[in-house]
């Protein structure tokens, strides 16, 4: 079972981030919100897949990534419900809709960023607990791993107020960063199913 639900939850976590960059390339923005909120519910099962394998030894690394991905989980389902639900149905004054609407980069905004902080962190801490069996894993692993740099950034960079008057995801700049992103996370899905695939013939 754990195997199962950390192969189907690696899968879809793999196509929500396509259809995230589909969604980019397009321009439908109902579209990334709601692929986004499925992006964090698989992500939860892969990390939690991940966490059932690990030794006593990697335990608590396990669990550190396993909360991570809650709090990630809980942040973003917040920020792309609100979209989908209270700004997408709602006639809102202008004063709340640059607190709630994610394009007026506000206070929603800043919590997706931090809300991927928080999944770089936990990319990070479940990454030190892959074991690694063989090129795939060990691919897995560095992707992983590298991806908690991603922290820092996510942290610090709302902070200093850079994104104020700007178009963030729909402009030029904010879809190049997106799609890059887009290409860097991809793989670790791809892999992950592989992953545990691998250990459910073992």
């Amino acid at each position: 079972m754990n195997k199962t639900i950390g192969m189907v939850g690696s899968a879809v976590n793999a196509l929500t981030v396509l259809g995230f960059a589909i969604c980019l390339l397009i321009h439908f923005p109902f579209g990334y919100y709601f692929v986004c909120i499925l992006l964090a519910l698989s992500f939860l099962c892969m990390i939690g897949a991940f966490d059932s394998e690990c030794t006593e030894k990697n335990k608590t690394a396990g669990r550190v990534a396993l909360v991570m991905a809650g709090v990630y989980a809980t942040l973003i389902l917040i920020v792309y419900y609100t979209q989908c639900t209270t700004v997408q149905n709602e006639s809102l004054t202008p004063e709340i809709s640059r607190v709630l609407d994610y394009k007026y980069l506000g206070l929603v905004f800043n919590l997706d960023i931090l809300g991927y902080g928080i999944m770089a962190l936990s990319t990070f801490f479940i990454g030190l607990t892959i074991q690694v069996k063989n090129k795939v894993d060990k691919a897995l692993k560095i992707l992983l791993l590298g991806h908690g740099l991603f922290f820092p950034g996510c942290l610090i960079m709302p902070m200093t107020g850079m994104f104020l008057g700007h178009e963030g995801s729909s402009s030029s700049g904010g879809v190049i960063a997106l799609e890059i992103w887009c290409l860097y996370f991809l793989p670790i899905g791809i892999l992950s199913v592989l992953h545990f695939r691998s250990s459910a013939q073992e």
